[in-house]
């Protein structure tokens, strides 16, 4: 087996095994704490130009199949693990973890304290990191510079797909979209047409969606701050849900701010609370930013979730418009699927308003 070293932006470096593609890469170092759903985490468009680090102690014990990736292709740069079961059980299995990971071209390490790592990242905050294959380069690292929209760029459709043949028609503006949005669509009867994040609001008005999900995807979403007019524009048209970083982009089109976390929220167990109903659901999540809550303009939304650890904003609902923003991933995968209801509601408000135009129209 061969050796690799992780090596990190503060100076720490760390020994392990190479398993999947022997080539250096460099990411921003992060860490989801689930304990299941390593494939859909490494699929979901969210983590690109990221390292994973799960903190679960062994990895790929149910192997991979053919149902669970969330895109067509693996999003993250590479994983760091501390053990690699290469012997999985799983009636659906295809593959081993490592076998994935050397299909796609992805490096990975694992026998890595990451229970150390974890710790470092708790400490310092999400770190660039690198992966290299031989020891003498962890003394001379360079570290690149990336726009963080060309992230956007690389996961969003070129062309608009369309799914299903429902009456109700939903447009998903595609940042980076996981297909369990889309699948959480189809199996409450919607038609869903995916189209990239880019396209013009005329086009939009051309597919006649009956309402508008922005997606989850990757990178600052103050790096797409030229698209906000269409947004804002979008949510005066059409019912809509924004869903992560669709959630941000909402808020920031109203003028709002967003920072970046210290580490994030990546894990299936955030607990949050429905400020309406005072019940707390537990959700799946998966961001490094987050919305700021004094920047909010009351006269615009209520604040509709708010997490319950540290208090930050995890949803909005528009005063006027029928608009309801979500920080957390209502369709979960992995993770409990406890406010799956987010959809039905928002699918109600599109179906009110549908009905409402059809009547006036008559």
């Amino acid at each position: 087996m061969d050796k690799g070293f992780l090596v990190l932006e503060t100076g720490e470096v760390f020994e392990g095994i190479l398993i999947g593609d022997k080539q250096a890469i460099e990411g921003e170092l992060v860490f989801n704490t689930g304990m299941t759903g390593y494939q859909e985490m490494m699929t979901d468009p969210s983590y690109k130009g990221q390292i994973l680090t799960f903190c679960y102690p062994i990895i790929g014990n149910y192997g991979i199949n053919d149902i669970d990736d969330e895109s067509k292709e693996i999003a993250v740069s590479a994983v760091i693990a501390s053990d690699i079961c290469d012997e999985p059980s799983h009636y659906q299995l295809t593959r081993s973890f490592s076998k994935q990971l050397e299909q796609a071209g992805i490096p990975g390490l694992f026998e890595i304290d990451t229970r150390q790592l974890v710790m470092i990242i708790r400490e310092h905050g999400s770190l660039r990191a690198k992966i290299v294959t031989d020891e003498w380069e962890t003394k001379n690292i360079t570290w690149q510079t990336r726009s963080l929209l060309s992230l956007v760029n690389s996961v969003s459709v070129k062309q608009s797909e369309t799914y299903g043949t429902g009456d109700t028609h939903i447009a998903i503006m595609d940042y980076g979209y996981k297909k369990s949005i889309r699948n959480a669509l189809l199996q409450q009867g919607c038609k869903v047409t995916v189209v990239s994040y880019q396209t013009p609001l005329h086009h939009i008005k051309e597919l006649n969606p009956d309402g508008i999900v922005l997606s989850n995807g990757p990178g600052d979403p103050m790096e797409l701050q030229a698209y906000f007019p269409v947004i804002k524009q979008i949510t005066q048209d059409y019912p809509t849900l924004g869903i992560c970083l669709g959630h941000q982009l909402i808020a920031l089109a109203y003028g709002a701010m967003t920072k970046k976390m210290h580490f994030g929220h990546r894990g299936g167990n955030h607990p949050v609370k429905d400020l309406f109903t005072g019940k707390v659901w537990i959700t799946s999540q998966n961001h490094g930013y987050v919305v700021e809550e004094d920047t909010i303009d009351y006269m615009q939304f209520d604040v509709l979730f708010k997490n319950v650890n540290d208090r930050s904003l995890e949803g909005l609902k528009h005063c006027h418009y029928p608009v309801t923003t979500v920080q957390f991933h209502p369709e979960a995968h992995p993770g409990p699927s406890d406010t799956n209801y987010i959809f039905e509601d928002f699918l109600n408000e599109v179906r009110e308003k549908k009905g409402a135009l059809t009547h006036a129209k008559a």
